[in-house]
């Protein structure tokens, strides 16, 4: 055999490995997207954009989620894994296909325009490109099936994707008059919260009134089609919202992630999160 032949057929042996190892990196990659049974759903935290101000670099836009996510969506179980701002929709709807449940956190305020207003004076900063990015992130969820729990903002932009519109300041509230933005500690018990019986949050905590910590300045206006509100402060202002029909959303306007340490009943919610991203249905555990 020449010399030429040994050549052709030792590349020929590269190329067969090579194709093999790749066809098994895919099958690996596939088989993760879901992982075997019983094993730990793979959350998806849909990521902030923070501008820097700071030396040696201002302006640079860095991607982020608060640790203490992180910390609860663990804590609850799963594994927690950012989902960075990216703007090709068919590219976004791949970060979410791999997930098994996508969480939705606080951040800047949502763009008025996306609800058909025009932004108030109270109006504090927009980030226009987070909120394309969370908003499809929320349609390919809802399209391919996996659960989602909003926290804070989250909350504000469930209920705009699915056709609710929001106050873009609490003064703006008839009749509202609680601190919703304390000046505390942020695991502090700001003001009360009641649980509208019959909701699943409201199964989670097996009673009606709450303690919660409060850094919001929005707020719900008109609530979304299909969706139920699950908890109301005193002023009337809506604290939470959930949907059992269809994709399983569960929102709360307060930030439990904050809390969870200090108060452990409020783990429930990232628990509860974690269970419907695991397959199980979302429960109501007041019902008899």
């Amino acid at each position: 055999m020449d010399s030429s032949t040994v050549m052709k057929s030792s590349n020929n042996r590269k190329l067969q490995h090579s194709s093999a190892c790749f066809l098994h990196i895919e099958w690996i990659m596939a088989t993760e997207k879901t992982g075997p049974a019983g094993s730990p759903p793979l959350i998806g935290i849909a990521a902030n954009l923070l501008l820097t101000t700071v030396e040696p670099f201002p302006g640079m836009e860095r991607s982020y989620v608060n640790h203490d996510y992180v910390k609860a969506v663990e804590g609850a179980g799963a594994v927690p894994l950012m989902l960075p701002v990216i703007q090709d929709p068919d590219l976004i709807r791949r970060q979410v296909a791999a997930m098994d449940g996508i969480l939705l956190t606080g951040g800047y305020d949502p763009n008025p325009l996306l609800f058909g207003e025009n932004p108030n004076r109270r109006l504090d900063f927009i980030f226009p490109e987070v909120d394309e990015h969370q908003l499809a992130v929320i349609k390919a969820a809802s399209e391919l099936g996996k659960p989602m729990l909003g926290i804070c903002r989250g909350l504000q932009m469930l209920n705009i994707a699915f056709g609710g519109s929001l106050y873009q300041d609490l003064t703006l509230i008839p009749g509202s008059y609680i601190q919703h933005y304390q000046k505390s500690r942020k695991d502090t018990r700001g003001h009360q919260v009641s649980l509208t019986e019959g909701t699943m949050l409201a199964g989670l905590f097996q009673e009606t009134l709450i303690l919660t910590n409060s850094f919001h300045h929005l707020a719900i206006k008109d609530l979304a089609p299909g969706f139920t509100v699950n908890a109301l402060a005193p002023d009337g202002v809506i604290e939470g919202m959930e949907r059992r029909d269809g994709v399983p959303v569960l929102a709360v306007q307060w930030h439990p992630e904050m809390m969870c340490e200090r108060y452990p009943e409020m783990q429930e919610i990232f628990r509860a999160f974690v269970r419907m991203a695991g397959g199980a249905l979302p429960v109501n555990h007041n019902q008899d």
